[in-house]
This record gives structure tokens, sequence and C-alpha cells, in this order.
């Protein structure tokens, strides 16, 4: 291929995607527009999910041969943070369809085809979801609460799956249970359930949850679901033993998913407070507004301060993890530390935003309570702040992250 006809593909491939970017800039500002009544009516994102899944968003990590826009984490993780911006919500439950696909394509591009399936079939439109969600499980995909049983042509899985983002319209549900037939090898069974397969409940537990409703995250049942060998992707040990190239990616995308989305939502709660401070009213200072009490400028510097030392932080990381940035084992701590300090500085913005606004950020029709109550799930979110601590300070003194007692 000669030069001039390769800059021209060069050429037309930017531009595609400089319109598919453009093109979202406006339909991102109509799902903003949607979040309070899917936050007050408890209901999913439908008309948001329609309308960006035929934009072509879902399938913005697959790559181009199976019908995508083959884009990277580093170009993924802006327009994740884009959308946070105008609904986080949204951002949030599309983050768990992402990072499958974006893992895969991940794994497709080293030469990995295990998971090619599933591109071809995010290509065609399918919705990936992810049941990792576990009660009392605190080591979020290293262990599991689920059965996994070894039968004829596949596995038997049996548990309860929470958090369960995308319930009404995922097509593949992917999770992870535990095989212990074995004492002295237990094994973890990363396996993908069709939407048609039997044996399985949905149970509607996302009513009035505190934050980030729209995502209808219910749980699931698994009642003895067989899984065909087909759609089991990794048997790996237990614990931290068992991190491969599949289960580091899933951490990555779905870690650096998490931080984009609260990020995003911080940097719209800051800019509603400066919207607004300007004329929040002083009866006792003597001038027009409270911007001009020192107090809250104080506050406003510290928020300010806040987002920028998140946004360069998970920036590089997110660029350097795209570049195949060499950093062995450490990469683990760098993910988990990341997504840590977005969440907690995220939500120390949130929580100042709250003393500023002060009695009208409570009010329901004023809108600032939604975002503060979606803002207050970061923390929770894996890698959560104790998960995150262990990992890095074991981590860092060299010492066995699955020694017992923890």
């Amino acid at each position: 291929m000669n030069t001039s006809k390769l800059n021209t593909m060069e050429t037309l491939e930017k531009k595609s995607k400089e319109e598919f970017v453009d093109n979202l800039t406006e339909i991102f500002e109509k799902c903003g527009n949607r979040a309070a009544y899917y936050d007050s009516n408890n209901l999913f994102f439908q008309e948001d999910f329609e309308v960006l899944k035929n934009a072509g968003y879902l399938t913005m990590a697959v790559p181009e041969e199976f019908g995508g826009m083959g884009m990277k984490l580093d170009e993924c993780m802006q327009l994740t943070r884009k959308l946070a911006y105008h609904a986080a919500p949204t951002a949030l439950g599309l983050n768990m369809h992402i990072y499958w696909t974006g893992l895969s394509a991940d794994l497709y591009r080293a030469g990995d085809t295990s998971l090619q399936w599933l591109l071809e079939e995010a290509g065609r439109g399918k919705v990936f979801a992810a049941g990792h969600g576990e009660s009392g499980n605190d080591s979020p995909m290293l262990y599991s609460t689920c059965k996994a049983e070894k039968i004829e042509g596949g596995y038997k899985f049996t548990g309860h799956k929470m958090f369960g983002s995308l319930t009404p319209v995922w097509n593949y549900l992917g999770f992870h249970a535990q095989d212990n037939s074995d004492p002295e090898n237990p094994q973890i069974v990363h396996a993908f359930m069709p939407r048609d397969s039997k044996n399985y409940e949905i149970k509607p537990t996302w009513d009035h949850v505190l934050g980030m409703r729209g995502t209808r995250s219910d749980d699931t049942l698994l009642n003895g679901v067989f899984i065909p060998d087909k759609y089991i992707s990794r048997k790996v040990p237990t614990g931290f033993a068992g991190i491969d190239g599949f289960i580091l990616g899933a951490f990555a995308w779905a870690c650096f998913g998490f931080s984009n989305v609260y990020f995003g939502l911080a940097q719209r709660i800051l800019n509603t407070v400066l919207e607004k401070l300007p004329n929040k009213k002083s009866i006792s200072l003597g001038r027009p507004s409270m911007a001009y009490h020192g107090g809250i400028q104080r506050d406003i510097a510290d928020m300010v301060l806040e987002m920028e030392s998140i946004e360069p932080h998970l920036d590089t990381l997110v660029r350097e993890y795209t570049e195949g940035k060499d950093y062995g084992p450490a990469w683990g701590v760098k993910i988990v530390a990341a997504k840590c300090r977005a969440a907690e500085g995220s939500w120390k913005v949130a929580d100042k935003a709250m003393d500023i606004m002060g009695g009208a950020g409570i009010i329901h029709k004023a809108g600032f309570e939604r975002l503060f109550r979606d803002a207050r799930l970061a923390k929770i979110h894996p890698a959560n702040t104790y998960f995150a601590r262990e990992v890095i300070a074991k981590g860092m003194l060299g010492l066995d992250l699955d020694e017992k007692p923890r």
C-alpha cells in the first residue's frame, strides 16, 4: 500500500471517530435531561440505552473488523467521563458492558481469541453485563460465595449475585463462581450466561436505593444454571494467584471506568456550585453574594485542588495502560490506587459542595441532592477503600496478598 493511500485511510478513520464523538455530544446532553425522571421513578434508563445503542456507543471498544469503532481504553474513558457529566447512572450502567468488550478487544489484539465470540456478539448488538457482586465477598472476582460444579458439557452454577447493572437489557451475564471439588486447589470459574438459560431468577431489589437508581442493578439468583463449556471463559486458582491477563484486564477496564464515571460526576457537581454560588445571598457579609465568604472560597479551592490532582493521575495511568507500559505486578496496585484516589477525591468534592449549597442542596426538585446521592456510591464500588488499602500496603511491603488472617 502506498503512503498516500495509507494517509487517506488514516484521515477517514479519524474523521469517522470525530463524527461519532460529535454526534454523541448532543445525545449526552439529552440523557442528562432524562436523568432526574429515571431517578424519581426508579426506572432503568431505557431511552438513553436505545439512543446510545443506535449511535454506536456500546460498540466503541469493539474492533472495526467486528463492526465497532475500535477505540482503546484511553478513548473509551474520555467518552465515559463525558457521559457521566450529564447522566452518571447511564455511564455507570453501560460501563459494565464496555469493560467486557474492551477487555475482550485487548485480549484479541494480543493474540488471545478466547473471547472473539463475545466481540462478534457485541458487534451484532448483544449486551453484556457483570454479575460479580456477592454479599459477604470483599475480594471481588478473586473468591466467590457462589458454587460451580463441573458436569458433562459444562458447569452448573448456584448462588446469589448482587448489583447486576443493566438487568432489563443484558443478553449475557458475565459472572464467576468457585469450584471446591478439589479442596486443596479450589478454582474460580468465569462464565457468561445467555438470557435464555434456565434455572435463574431476577429478583427486583433496586427501588429507592441511595443512588445510581437508573442502573436498575437488581439481584440474580442462580438455581443450578447450566452453562456449556463454550461460555466458560476462564478457570483460575482462587485469590491473587489466579490473576492473569483476563482478570487484570477486567479490573483495569472496570476500575478505570468507575473512576471516570465519578470524576465526571464530580466535575458536574463543581460546575453546579460555581454556577449557583454567585446567586446565593448573604445578609451578614455586606456583599451581594456568598462567593465573597472566605470559608466558602477555601472550600471551592479545596474542591478544585481535588479535581486537579485526580485528572492527571487518572489520565496518565489510562494512557500508560493503553500503550502497554510494563509495570508488571505493580499494575494491580496502580489500578486500585487510581480508583481509590478518584472515588475518595470525588466524594470530598460532593461533600463540600453540599456544605456550600446549604438547605437548598437537599430539595429534591433543585436536582443537587440527586447528584450528591449518586456521588456517595463511588467509595462502595470495587475496589472499595478497605480492599484498596490492603492491596496497596501489602503490595508495597512485598507481603503475600493471600496470606491469612487478613
